[in-house]
Protein backbone atom coordinates (compact mmCIF):
# COMPACT_ATOMS: atom_id res chain seq x y z
CA UNK A 1 0.00 0.00 0.00
CA UNK A 2 1.64 3.60 -1.25
CA UNK A 3 2.07 6.10 1.83
CA UNK A 4 1.95 10.02 1.34
CA UNK A 5 4.42 12.05 0.86
CA UNK A 6 4.20 16.04 1.74
CA UNK A 7 6.26 18.97 -0.05
CA UNK A 8 6.13 21.42 3.12
CA UNK A 9 7.84 25.26 3.11
CA UNK A 10 9.62 25.70 6.65
CA UNK A 11 8.84 29.71 5.91
CA UNK A 12 11.84 32.20 6.39
CA UNK A 13 13.54 30.32 9.26
CA UNK A 14 11.85 31.39 12.51
CA UNK A 15 9.30 29.14 14.28
CA UNK A 16 6.42 31.98 14.15
CA UNK A 17 6.56 32.16 10.58
CA UNK A 18 6.05 28.01 10.70
CA UNK A 19 2.40 27.46 9.47
CA UNK A 20 0.25 25.67 12.07
CA UNK A 21 -0.43 22.99 8.70
CA UNK A 22 3.49 22.89 8.02
CA UNK A 23 3.95 22.38 11.65
CA UNK A 24 1.24 19.35 11.95
CA UNK A 25 2.34 17.89 8.55
CA UNK A 26 5.94 17.36 9.62
CA UNK A 27 5.13 16.60 13.03
CA UNK A 28 3.38 13.64 11.83
CA UNK A 29 5.87 12.20 9.30
CA UNK A 30 7.63 8.84 9.79
CA UNK A 31 10.59 9.95 7.88
CA UNK A 32 11.89 13.90 6.80
CA UNK A 33 13.69 14.81 4.08
CA UNK A 34 15.89 17.54 3.26
CA UNK A 35 18.97 20.18 2.90
CA UNK A 36 20.46 20.27 6.05
CA UNK A 37 20.56 23.45 7.43
CA UNK A 38 16.96 22.93 6.60
CA UNK A 39 16.15 19.95 8.64
CA UNK A 40 18.08 22.04 11.45
CA UNK A 41 15.29 24.35 11.80
CA UNK A 42 12.91 20.98 12.85
CA UNK A 43 12.68 19.93 16.20
CA UNK A 44 14.17 16.46 16.79
CA UNK A 45 11.18 13.99 17.47
CA UNK A 46 11.45 10.52 18.95
CA UNK A 47 11.04 7.03 16.53
CA UNK A 48 10.90 10.06 13.35
CA UNK A 49 14.20 9.69 10.94
CA UNK A 50 16.16 12.29 9.03
CA UNK A 51 17.91 11.82 5.74
CA UNK A 52 19.43 14.86 5.34
CA UNK A 53 21.11 15.68 1.89
CA UNK A 54 23.77 18.66 -0.11
CA UNK A 55 22.00 21.58 -1.63
CA UNK A 56 22.72 20.30 -5.02
CA UNK A 57 20.94 17.07 -4.32
CA UNK A 58 17.48 17.99 -5.44
CA UNK A 59 16.54 15.26 -7.39
CA UNK A 60 18.21 12.86 -5.90
CA UNK A 61 16.40 13.81 -2.56
CA UNK A 62 13.05 13.81 -4.07
CA UNK A 63 13.16 10.03 -5.59
CA UNK A 64 14.84 8.63 -2.33
CA UNK A 65 11.15 9.99 -0.53
CA UNK A 66 9.01 8.86 -3.14
CA UNK A 67 10.57 5.20 -3.06
CA UNK A 68 9.75 5.85 0.76
CA UNK A 69 6.31 6.87 0.31
CA UNK A 70 5.61 4.73 -2.13
CA UNK A 71 7.24 1.43 0.31
CA UNK A 72 4.03 2.85 2.43
CA UNK A 73 6.07 5.30 4.56
CA UNK A 74 4.51 9.09 5.48
CA UNK A 75 7.36 11.05 4.55
CA UNK A 76 7.95 15.04 4.24
CA UNK A 77 10.26 16.98 2.71
CA UNK A 78 11.08 20.08 3.73
CA UNK A 79 12.31 23.44 1.94
CA UNK A 80 12.65 26.19 2.88
CA UNK A 81 10.28 29.30 2.52
CA UNK A 82 7.55 28.73 -0.06
CA UNK A 83 8.79 24.91 -1.31
CA UNK A 84 6.78 26.46 -5.04
CA UNK A 85 9.09 29.35 -4.96
CA UNK A 86 12.39 27.80 -6.13
CA UNK A 87 12.05 25.04 -3.93
CA UNK A 88 11.25 21.13 -3.55
CA UNK A 89 7.83 21.16 -5.26
CA UNK A 90 9.50 21.28 -8.75
CA UNK A 91 11.84 18.68 -7.94
CA UNK A 92 8.97 16.41 -6.72
CA UNK A 93 7.17 16.87 -9.60
CA UNK A 94 9.88 16.43 -11.99
CA UNK A 95 10.95 12.94 -10.28
CA UNK A 96 7.10 11.77 -10.30
CA UNK A 97 6.59 12.32 -14.17
CA UNK A 98 9.97 10.40 -14.79
CA UNK A 99 9.72 7.69 -12.20
CA UNK A 100 8.51 4.26 -12.25
CA UNK A 101 4.41 3.94 -12.75
CA UNK A 102 4.04 2.88 -8.96
CA UNK A 103 4.92 6.43 -7.72
CA UNK A 104 1.75 7.82 -9.22
CA UNK A 105 -0.15 6.25 -6.65
CA UNK A 106 1.61 7.90 -3.76
CA UNK A 107 -0.73 11.10 -2.18
CA UNK A 108 1.37 14.31 -2.99
CA UNK A 109 0.71 16.80 -0.91
CA UNK A 110 2.38 20.53 -1.13
CA UNK A 111 1.90 22.85 2.08
CA UNK A 112 2.99 26.11 1.52
CA UNK A 113 5.24 28.46 3.82
CA UNK A 114 5.85 32.11 3.79
CA UNK A 115 8.60 32.95 0.76
CA UNK A 116 11.47 34.59 1.27
CA UNK A 117 10.37 37.71 -1.03
CA UNK A 118 7.19 37.82 0.99
CA UNK A 119 8.70 38.58 4.09
CA UNK A 120 11.79 40.96 3.51
CA UNK A 121 8.17 43.20 1.43
CA UNK A 122 6.79 42.78 5.32
CA UNK A 123 10.26 44.23 7.10
CA UNK A 124 10.20 47.15 4.43
CA UNK A 125 6.74 47.79 3.62
CA UNK A 126 4.72 47.14 0.34
CA UNK A 127 7.71 46.81 -2.44
CA UNK A 128 5.44 44.34 -4.05
CA UNK A 129 2.29 45.99 -4.07
CA UNK A 130 1.91 46.15 -7.89
CA UNK A 131 3.11 43.86 -10.17
CA UNK A 132 6.42 41.85 -9.56
CA UNK A 133 8.27 39.17 -10.45
CA UNK A 134 11.05 36.84 -9.40
CA UNK A 135 14.05 36.10 -10.56
CA UNK A 136 17.08 33.51 -9.79
CA UNK A 137 20.44 34.27 -10.68
CA UNK A 138 21.75 30.95 -10.24
CA UNK A 139 22.89 29.41 -13.99
CA UNK A 140 22.62 25.90 -12.35
CA UNK A 141 19.92 25.17 -14.58
CA UNK A 142 19.45 27.52 -17.10
CA UNK A 143 22.20 29.56 -19.15
CA UNK A 144 23.52 32.92 -17.76
CA UNK A 145 22.25 34.29 -21.03
CA UNK A 146 18.94 33.44 -20.47
CA UNK A 147 18.89 35.26 -16.91
CA UNK A 148 20.33 38.43 -18.35
CA UNK A 149 17.43 38.27 -21.36
CA UNK A 150 14.65 37.99 -18.18
CA UNK A 151 16.70 40.87 -16.35
CA UNK A 152 16.23 42.95 -19.47
CA UNK A 153 12.56 41.97 -20.52
CA UNK A 154 11.23 42.58 -16.64
CA UNK A 155 12.81 45.44 -15.68
CA UNK A 156 11.72 47.00 -19.31
CA UNK A 157 8.02 45.90 -18.50
CA UNK A 158 7.87 47.47 -14.87
CA UNK A 159 8.31 44.68 -12.86
CA UNK A 160 9.62 44.81 -9.33
CA UNK A 161 11.75 41.99 -9.56
CA UNK A 162 12.83 39.93 -6.56
CA UNK A 163 16.13 38.26 -6.96
CA UNK A 164 16.49 35.02 -5.38
CA UNK A 165 20.09 33.00 -5.16
CA UNK A 166 21.80 36.66 -5.79
CA UNK A 167 25.44 34.77 -5.37
CA UNK A 168 28.03 32.58 -4.23
CA UNK A 169 31.87 31.23 -3.77
CA UNK A 170 31.11 29.82 -7.71
CA UNK A 171 29.22 32.86 -8.41
CA UNK A 172 30.78 35.88 -7.54
CA UNK A 173 30.41 38.35 -10.01
CA UNK A 174 26.46 37.71 -11.69
CA UNK A 175 25.20 40.11 -9.10
CA UNK A 176 27.34 43.17 -10.17
CA UNK A 177 26.24 41.99 -13.63
CA UNK A 178 22.39 42.00 -12.93
CA UNK A 179 23.16 45.10 -11.21
CA UNK A 180 24.88 46.77 -14.09
CA UNK A 181 22.08 45.51 -16.92
CA UNK A 182 19.09 46.75 -14.60
CA UNK A 183 20.59 49.80 -14.32
CA UNK A 184 20.89 50.21 -18.23
CA UNK A 185 17.29 50.21 -17.85
CA UNK A 186 15.99 51.52 -14.49
CA UNK A 187 16.59 55.01 -13.07
CA UNK A 188 19.75 55.34 -10.85
CA UNK A 189 17.56 56.37 -7.17
CA UNK A 190 15.34 52.97 -7.83
CA UNK A 191 15.17 51.27 -4.67
CA UNK A 192 17.21 48.27 -3.62
CA UNK A 193 15.94 46.29 -0.77
CA UNK A 194 18.85 43.38 0.71
CA UNK A 195 16.56 41.22 2.92
CA UNK A 196 18.92 38.63 5.09
CA UNK A 197 17.97 35.60 6.59
CA UNK A 198 14.88 37.52 7.61
CA UNK A 199 12.97 36.03 10.75
CA UNK A 200 16.19 34.69 12.51
CA UNK A 201 18.30 36.00 14.54
CA UNK A 202 21.22 37.05 12.29
CA UNK A 203 18.82 39.19 10.43
CA UNK A 204 19.73 41.97 8.42
CA UNK A 205 18.07 44.14 6.16
CA UNK A 206 19.87 47.84 4.01
CA UNK A 207 18.28 49.78 1.43
CA UNK A 208 20.39 51.06 -1.20
CA UNK A 209 19.86 53.34 -4.55
CA UNK A 210 20.42 51.07 -7.54
CA UNK A 211 23.54 52.79 -8.55
CA UNK A 212 25.32 52.15 -5.10
CA UNK A 213 24.10 48.64 -5.10
CA UNK A 214 26.84 46.15 -4.31
CA UNK A 215 27.28 42.58 -4.22
CA UNK A 216 29.49 42.55 -1.13
CA UNK A 217 25.54 43.69 0.59
CA UNK A 218 24.82 39.83 -0.14
CA UNK A 219 25.31 35.89 0.08
CA UNK A 220 23.13 33.04 -0.43
CA UNK A 221 20.73 33.54 2.76
CA UNK A 222 20.02 37.28 1.26
CA UNK A 223 16.81 37.67 -0.77
CA UNK A 224 16.76 41.28 -2.46
CA UNK A 225 13.87 43.70 -3.95
CA UNK A 226 14.49 45.55 -6.69
CA UNK A 227 12.38 48.27 -7.25
CA UNK A 228 10.65 49.38 -10.52
CA UNK A 229 10.82 53.30 -11.72
CA UNK A 230 7.77 54.01 -9.61
CA UNK A 231 8.64 52.79 -6.40
CA UNK A 232 8.64 55.12 -3.50
CA UNK A 233 10.47 55.93 -0.27
CA UNK A 234 8.62 57.42 2.34
CA UNK A 235 11.25 58.56 4.78
CA UNK A 236 10.87 59.02 8.62
CA UNK A 237 13.28 60.96 11.51
CA UNK A 238 15.20 57.67 12.93
CA UNK A 239 14.02 54.83 11.42
CA UNK A 240 14.09 53.03 8.59
CA UNK A 241 12.13 54.31 5.51
CA UNK A 242 9.23 52.48 4.29
CA UNK A 243 9.46 51.24 0.60
CA UNK A 244 6.42 50.78 -1.26
CA UNK A 245 5.41 50.57 -5.19
CA UNK A 246 1.99 52.34 -5.77
CA UNK A 247 -0.96 49.90 -6.78
CA UNK A 248 -1.70 52.52 -9.84
CA UNK A 249 0.24 52.98 -12.74
CA UNK A 250 0.76 55.99 -15.28
CA UNK A 251 -1.07 55.12 -18.65
CA UNK A 252 1.15 54.83 -21.48
CA UNK A 253 0.27 57.40 -24.38
CA UNK A 254 1.06 56.87 -28.19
Amino acid sequence: MSGRLSVVGLGPGNSYQLTPEADSTVSAADALFGYGPYLDRVPERVGQRRHASDNRQELQRAERALIAAAAGETVAIVSGGDPGVFGMAAAVCEALARGPKEWRSVQVAFVPGISAMLAVAARVGAPLGHDFCAISLSDNLKPWEVVEQRLDAAAAAGFVIALYNPISRARPWQLERAFARLGAILPAATPVVFGRAVGRPDERITIAELSAARNNSADMATCIIVGSAETRLIERPGERPIVYTPRGTARLTA
